[in-house]
């Protein structure tokens, strides 16, 4: 063994035994996959990722993504070595209250983590989306002799996610695309929590991703470092296919439980550890240990690193020289700058004369509105475009041939798409949409909730939101749906009314920069209200996520009304139509449109209270679906119209009729709890 090789083989077992230590000290986590994948790691880390742990956001840096997230000592180990700020106290606070080494990577938490994983298959999707984000950035800002836009994604799976479908669906469009600068590195161990993995997964992976249209690599010895190196200098030297690194590993690798189970998800125990690192030639102690040599070693990143953002930043001010237009473009795209007056023309949508129109057909307007500003909308639909009305208008499809196009045809794929989402947002440059019918928002919901998680700047566009889709059915009738999405913290869901609150409802998209966004449309068309007798203009209170649509006798001295109505989306029309009939026999009503609760309930209490004063008790709800939860704004003394079963396939205005959700019904509601407020102050 020369010089060289020893000293290689002292990083592969300081990260082996970083990992074991922390997993020891937290009494908590998962110290196999590390052991076994770390030579894997330190070859990508020490030969060819592009990184500046001095700056971990610079743009062009190569990303690597540890979708087996489980594995996480392994990321840490590595960011600490190579000289993130991430240090040894962190280590040993190792899934601790308040540490930024949580059992799994979080976005946010740890300097050097591009997303959040662990639900597995997530961050093997998310690196599809960070290799299409390079290579449409690449197609629009690079030009002859100026390659600002130029990096490698890297991805580590394990068997885990490649049991999962999203990582079956993501690798599909993945080898569809043709995207030559991606290369996931496949921890091949043969062993998952319950045994063996040929209990479940007995298939060919490398034909099944030779299959999808990528190269494969292997399968090489994990412990090899020199095929290790080599098979990542061949998957790069494929620019037309991604390519996935077969490698074999050992789980728990020089450790008694190696290539068991009990090598997983449970610490070696005192006995273990101290036996593999007599088996690896490793000190018993100290704990913790980064021998000198190692640490010299795996710091020179950081002068890499430097060198290597260094000479980008003088290639970019060669570019800027060159093309100042488009560089200032870029820059505005990686920071995420919405470009000035990028909504102009939203309010010549839409008017009190414009004749009925579906919520989709509206959002379709106002994304076309935005994209012909906003470059950094880039989306699509899971094969429903048309439908969706998820197309910008005379742009091109991202595809093999043109990755400059904006519209992703994402095909069947929900839980891809969403994860894909993801992606893209994380990488920067892009403000990505996606679109399908919201009752196939269970098949996206985990990459919602990571969205969520990491305050990622997607649109989510849901059509076909309610009973209002009528003949297909419950199947496709999303009764719990939006109840559902308002309980994730942190995603913001918009339920516009009519036209005009749509158009709000996407400048409020637009404008939030600290998490998600689901906008909920309906297929029929809707009575545009704004104009009509004392009803608000709506596009400028959607941000507010409520306010008062009419009241009768126009507001203003007249005391506070008797009865509150509160509508969303497609019902919002029937509330304004019971509120009508109420005034006409001479109750005081207010009719308030609530198109988001989470918009709402970020406004003052003085604004809260002005819309839905407490001492107004008799308020009734109109939404189609489900009614548990609308107790938080109608209270215990209000009620709530809805639908607390599946609904059934006919014509949707006989279905609103059938379930009761009508004028008629919601007029009646609000005379019931009237009467019932008289005679409670008569006892």
């Amino acid at each position: 063994m020369n010089d060289r090789q020893a000293l290689d083989r002292l990083c592969v077992n300081t990260i082996r035994f970083l990992a074991v230590d922390a997993v020891e000290r937290a009494n908590s986590g998962h110290p196999g996959a590390p052991m076994g994948i770390a030579p894997v790691a330190y070859v990508l880390w020490d030969r060819f990722l592009r990184h500046n742990p001095a700056d971990p956001a610079w743009p062009d840096r190569d990303r690597f993504v540890l979708s087996a997230g489980h594995a996480s000592m392994l990321l840490y180990a590595l960011l600490h070595l190579t000289g993130y700020e991430v240090s040894l106290d962190d280590l040993r606070r190792f899934r601790q209250w308040g540490s930024n080494t949580p059992g799994h990577p979080e976005r946010g938490e740890t300097p050097g983590v591009e997303t959040t994983t662990g639900p597995l298959g997530q961050g093997f999707a998310n690196g599809v989306g960070m290799a299409m984000a390079e290579r449409s950035l690449a197609s629009r800002f690079n030009r002859p002799g100026h390659d600002v836009v130029d990096h490698q994604t890297y991805v580590v799976v394990s068997d885990g996610d490649l049991m999962e479908g999203v990582a079956s669906e993501a690798a599909s469009l993945a080898g569809t695309l043709g995207l030559g600068k991606l290369i996931c590195l496949y921890d091949d161990n043969g062993i998952s929590i319950e045994g063996s993995t040929d209990i479940t997964f007995t298939e060919d992976v490398p034909k099944r991703f030779l299959a999808y249209g990528w190269q494969v690599v292997g399968p090489v010895d994990g412990l090899d470092l020199a095929a290790v190196e080599d098979a990542v200098r061949e998957a790069r030297a494929d620019a037309g296919r991604p390519t996935l690194v077969s490698c074999r590993t050992t789980i728990g690798y020089g450790s008694p439980k190696a290539d068991t189970p009990d090598a997983h998800g449970s610490p070696l125990g005192a006995e273990a550890a101290r036996a593999a690192k007599e088996t690896l030639g490793w000190p018993l102690e100290p704990a913790f240990l980064v021998p000198a040599e190692v640490e010299e070693h795996m710091r020179r990143a950081r002068e890499r690193g430097d060198a290597a953002e260094r000479e980008w930043k003088e290639r970019l001010a060669a570019y800027a020289s060159k093309h100042p237009d488009l560089a200032t473009k870029l820059s505005q795209r990686v920071y995420g700058r919405l470009p000035e007056d990028w909504d102009a023309g939203f309010g010549d949508l839409y008017g009190p004369e414009s004749a009925p129109v579906a919520t989709r057909a509206a959002s379709g307007k106002a994304l076309n509105i935005s994209a012909a500003r906003v470059e950094a909308l880039f989306g699509g639909s899971a094969d429903l475009a048309p439908s969706n009305k998820t197309l910008i208008d005379g742009a091109a499809d991202f595809s093999l041939n043109d990755y400059a196009g904006r519209n992703i045809h994402y095909g069947v794929r929900e839980h891809a798409m969403g994860s894909i989402a993801n992606g893209l947002a994380v990488h920067g440059g892009f403000i990505p949409y996606t679109g399908t019918f919201l009752t196939f928002s269970d098949y996206m919901r985990p990459p919602m909730r990571l969205a969520a998680m990491m305050g990622l700047r997607v649109v989510y566009v849901f059509t076909h939101d309610s009973i209002g889709l009528g003949e297909d059915g419950p199947t496709h009738q999303p009764v719990e749906h939006v109840m559902s999405l308002r309980a994730v913290p942190n995603l913001t869901v918009i339920r516009p009314a009519d036209a005009i609150e749509t158009v709000g409802a996407w400048r409020a998209a637009l404008t939030n920069e600290s998490g998600p966004t689901a906008i909920v449309l309906s297929r029929q068309k809707l009575p545009v209200l704004a104009g009509a007798d004392d009803v608000r203009a709506a596009a400028d209170s959607v941000p507010r996520g409520g306010y008062v649509l009419w009241e009768s006798g126009g507001g203003g001295s007249d005391p506070e009304p008797e009865v509150i109505l509160i509508g969303t989306g497609s019902e919002t029309h029937v509330a304004l139509a019971a509120g009508r009939r109420l005034a006409g026999s001479g109750r005081r009503v207010r009719v308030v449109s609530l198109p988001s609760w989470e918009l709402f309930d970020r406004q003052s209490e003085e604004y809260r209270e002005a819309v839905l004063p407490r001492s107004v008790r008799a308020r009734v709800s109109v939404e189609a679906g489900v009614r548990t939860g609308w107790e938080r704004y109608v209270g215990l003394d209000g009620a709530a119209v809805g639908i607390d079963r599946f609904g059934a396939s006919a014509p949707y205005e006989e279905l609103y009729e059938k379930f009761g959700i009508t004028e008629e019904a919601v007029a009646a509601k609000a005379e019931a709890l009237l009467s019932r407020t008289v005679a409670g102050r008569a006892r």
